[in-house]
């Protein structure tokens, strides 16, 4: 009786063990999984499927534990992000600092947590898709931005669907001015 006693009791030990082991590698594997990640030549957007590559301006990313969503523009993942649907999912998102990348190729090494950036919107840059939404972890570097690009320097707090379609909108009507202006100087 007292091996069998044993036995079992070393059992439930090791399966003790064993649970509370694996708990602590999901903690582990849960922190490891919410750090972002490069882009690459081969991604796609989740929104809107271009290619990734080459395209010009910030880009932005939300990653979950169960993978990551990649996006052409940081408008594009505002506009996704702000779904109520996807604001429940617990995605940490990302952005490039544009005070330390070109704007034509941002660097994967500065990408910064998007709820403590500082965003420059109204600015006559362009962007593979949405609205010139620039990105940066320092005011300073973004209040400079706005002067010598134009735009207002906001916070993720201040925006909301409304700000992205109005900007959409006000850039949707400079692109047709200057497509008419063209039209008659030709």
């Amino acid at each position: 009786m007292n091996v069998l006693f044993r036995i079992g009791a070393r059992t439930v030990f090791i399966l003790l063990m064993g649970l509370g082991l694996a708990g602590c590698g999901d903690q582990q594997e849960l922190a490891q999984s919410l750090d972002p990640v490069a882009f690459h030549d081969s991604d796609e957007c989740h929104v809107c499927g271009m290619v990734l590559a080459d395209l010009p301006g910030p880009k932005g990313q939300a990653v979950e534990k169960s993978g990551v969503k990649k996006f052409c523009s940081t408008a594009e993942m505002l506009g996704w992000w702000l779904q109520p649907e996807n604001r429940q999912r617990g995605a940490r998102l990302y952005v490039h600092d544009m005070g330390r990348s070109d704007w034509e190729h941002p660097d994967n090494n500065h990408l910064i947590d998007a709820a403590s950036a500082y965003y420059v919107i109204g600015t006559s840059l362009q962007v593979s898709m949405g609205v010139p939404l620039a990105t940066f972890a320092d005011e300073q570097t973004a209040q400079g931005f706005a002067e010598a690009h134009g735009g207002r320097v906001l916070r993720l707090e201040e925006i909301d669907q409304r700000l992205l379609q109005e900007a959409a909108s006000m850039q949707h009507e400079d692109i047709h001015e200057d497509v008419h202006v063209d039209a008659l100087s030709a």
